[in-house]
C-alpha cells in the first residue's frame, strides 16, 4: 500500500476487496467519497504533491476489484475533472466532482428502475441471480406502480448473495421462492423474465456478471424466457472499445471449501471464479438510466458517454 494513502482510503479498499462493500453503484460511490477524503484530509503543500497522493489513493482502490468496471469509471470521472493551480483549488475540484458524481448516481438508479419496470407486467414472476441494486430498483418501481410480482431467487453460491436479494424483495412485499442454483432450469417454466445485474458490459454487448449467469441465460433461451440485464452506464467498459478483454476475478478458495475439509479430501484443485461472460445472443435487452437497448447497440452508447479514449490517469506517468 502506498504510504501517503489516507487510512479511510485504505479502509474503503479493504471493504471493497472483502465484499463488505458490494454492488457497482455502492462501490463507485465509496470510491469517489474516498478520493474526496484523501483530498480534504491531505497535508500536501503543493498541487503536485496532492496529485501524487490522489494517484496513490486511486491505485490502492483500483486494485481491489478488477472486474467491477464501475470502480475505474468512478475514478476516471474524478480525475478527468481535476483542476486548480493551488492546493485549495485542486482540493475543491475533487470535492465538487465527487458530489456531482454521487448526485448523478442517485438519479441514475431511480431512472433505470422506471425503465425496467416498464418491462414487467402485473402478475409476472421474475427469476434473479446474485444481488443487484439495479435489479431491485426495477422491481421496486414496478411495485410502486401497483404491479403484483413474485420472484424466484437463486441462492447464488458460494457467497449466497441471493439471500440478500430474498430479504430485500420480502421487504418490498414481493413473494419469494428461494432455490438452489442447480434447480434454475426446473423453475424457469414458472418465470416470465430472468432479471440480472452486471459488473461490466463490453462493447459487443457481452454481460460480465456473477458466475452462473451465463448458464442461466442459455437455459432461459431454451425455455424462451427473456433475459434482461439491468445496469447503470457506470458499468459500461470503455476499455473494450480498443480490444481489451475483461479480467475475470478469481477469489479465495476458502469461499468454496473450508481448509479443514479440503485437507480431509486430499490433493484437489479448487477454482473460484467470481464472474462469467454471457454472450450478447443470450441477452434480450440491457436496461440503463438512458433507456432500454439491444446488446448490439451498446457500443454506440459507450462511445457517446465515454468517447473512444481509454487509460488510467492515476498511473505514475499520468
Amino acid at each position: 500500500m502506498d504510504g501517503d494513502v489516507h487510512p479511510e482510503v485504505a479502509a474503503t479498499a479493504e471493504a471493497i476487496e472483502s465484499m463488505e462493500t458490494r454492488g457497482a453503484a455502492t462501490i463507485a460511490d465509496a470510491v469517489v467519497d474516498a478520493l474526496a477524503t484523501q483530498a480534504t484530509e491531505s497535508d500536501a503543500d503543493t498541487p503536485e504533491a496532492l496529485r501524487a497522493e490522489l494517484r496513490a489513493a486511486a491505485r490502492e482502490l483500483h486494485r481491489t476489484r478488477p472486474t467491477a468496471v464501475s470502480l475505474p469509471n468512478a475514478l476516471r470521472y474524478v480525475f478527468n475533472r481535476l483542476d486548480g493551480e493551488s492546493v485549495l483549488g485542486l482540493r475543491q475540484s475533487v470535492v465538487t466532482a465527487a458530489e456531482t458524481f454521487t448526485a448523478q448516481l442517485d438519479r441514475a438508479q431511480a431512472d433505470l428502475g422506471r425503465v425496467g419496470a416498464n418491462r414487467l407486467r402485473d402478475g409476472d414472476t421474475v427469476m434473479t441471480h446474485c444481488h443487484s441494486t439495479d435489479v431491485l430498483a426495477c422491481i421496486e418501481a414496478a411495485v410502486d406502480q401497483s404491479k403484483e410480482l413474485s420472484a424466484i431467487v437463486k441462492e447464488t453460491r458460494p457467497r449466497n448473495q441471493g439471500h440478500i436479494t430474498a430479504g430485500e424483495l420480502r421487504d418490498l412485499g414481493v413473494p419469494v421462492t428461494l432455490i438452489v442454483d442447480s434447480a434454475a432450469r426446473r423453475f424457469l417454466d414458472e418465470a416470465d423474465h430472468v432479471l440480472v445485474g452486471a459488473d461490466s458490459i463490453a462493447a459487443d454487448g457481452s454481460v460480465v456478471n456473477k458466475i452462473g449467469t451465463s448458464g442461466l441465460a442459455v437455459c432461459a433461451r431454451q425455455r424462451d424466457v427473456p433475459v434482461v440485464t439491468a445496469a447503470q452506464t457506470i458499468k459500461l467498459n470503455p476499455d473494450t472499445l480498443t480490444g481489451h478483454t475483461v479480467e475475470i476475478e478469481t477469489r479465495d478458495e476458502a469461499e468454496v471449501i473450508d481448509p479443514e475439509r479440503r485437507a480431509d479430501i486430499g490433493e484437489i484443485t479448487v477454482e473460484n471464479p467470481a464472474f462469467d461472460v454471457t454472450p450478447p445472443r443470450y441477452v434480450d435487452a440491457i436496461v440503463t438510466e438512458h433507456g432500454q437497448f439491444p446488446p448490439e447497440s451498446i457500443v454506440t452508447l459507450i462511445r457517446d458517454l465515454y468517447g473512444t479514449g481509454t487509460g488510467a490517469p492515476w498511473d505514475e506517468e499520468a
